[in-house]
């Protein structure tokens, strides 16, 4: 009885020990979930945070690249020469807006100063450039450096020439003419007189190496020709046999007639004394006897 009442008491003792026990396990369990999903939750906040990090650097990036090309595009647009807008030009092509290849093209340019202060014309150039691209050259033509003086309400004109190569003919290219000045300030002016596109003609005037190399090899042609035939009748009239003349016996001390009897040769000979003398007629004859007897 005695050892059952102690296992009784141990049972009571050792019951709410466990019970104690499990509890703070369990609550600490709980505790461990709520922890990881805390860290989950701040985890995703992280990324999320660091997301926007992200794109708030490419934007900034972005608009930075944006400010810079805006920057040089100001940067080259101020950089840029213009034309000042006291001074008015013009130009007239002497031969019209025409432009033969391996030809001289000539125009004149005029230059006025509608404002107060002098300006200095520099030079004056020309090139041929793409025409989907004006930025590439062509044909560079050089510059006529003139360093002509222009006062205040005056004017001025200025001559100049060039010559589109010979295998540009029968293209499109962009034709600029600028003209570069300055005032007495400092300042640099340029003015695009022309900037268009024009199209180079093939000339059609003169006779170019190919036209003559054509010419003299149709005259040499003709000539062999010519050469040829002369040729080909002289062969044929050699060819040809002699036609053979009968020459007949009208030469009779070429004719050998020991052969001939001599009484035939006398009766031949006396018929062609015959034949060459004159006969007359009976009435002729009786008619000059008749005049006869009547004297």
């Amino acid at each position: 009885m005695k050892l059952l009442q102690k296992l009784l008491l141990l049972l009571l003792l050792a019951f709410p020990a466990t019970l104690m026990l499990k509890g703070p396990v369990v609550s600490a369990q709980d505790a461990t979930e709520e922890e990881e999903a805390v860290d989950e939750d701040a985890g995703d906040d992280v990324l999320a945070e660091d997301e926007d990090d992200e794109a708030e650097v490419e934007d900034d990036e972005n608009t930075e690249l944006t400010e810079e090309k805006e920057e040089e595009e100001e940067e080259a647009l101020v950089g840029e020469v213009k034309a000042s807008p006291n001074a008015d030009t013009t130009i007239l092509f002497v031969k019209g807006e025409d432009f033969p290849a391996n030809n001289i093209v000539k125009f004149l340019l005029g230059f006025s100063n509608k404002g107060s202060e002098n300006f200095v014309v520099e030079s004056l150039d020309a090139s041929f450039r793409y025409p989907q691209d004006f930025q590439f050259y062509i044909q560079n033509f050089t510059a006529l450096q003139l360093g002509t003086l222009v006062p205040p309400q005056r004017q001025a004109t200025f001559e100049y020439s060039f010559i589109p190569a010979e295998p540009m003919g029968g293209r499109p290219f962009g034709l600029v003419i600028n003209l570069n000045y300055r005032d007495d300030s400092g300042n640099v002016f340029q003015d695009a007189v022309f900037n268009q596109t024009v199209t180079i003609t093939e000339r059609e005037d003169g006779l170019d190496g190919e036209t003559i190399f054509m010419y003299v090899f149709l005259s040499g042609l003709g000539l062999l020709l010519v050469i040829g035939l002369h040729q080909l009748l002289e062969s044929r009239k050699r060819r040809r046999p002699a036609a053979k003349v009968e020459m007949g016996t009208s030469n009779h001390n070429d004719v050998d007639m020991s052969w001939i009897p001599q009484e035939t040769l006398n009766q031949i000979m006396a018929s062609r004394r015959d034949k060459a003398s004159p006969r007359r007629s009976p009435r002729k004859r009786t008619q000059k006897r008749s005049a006869g007897s009547d004297e």
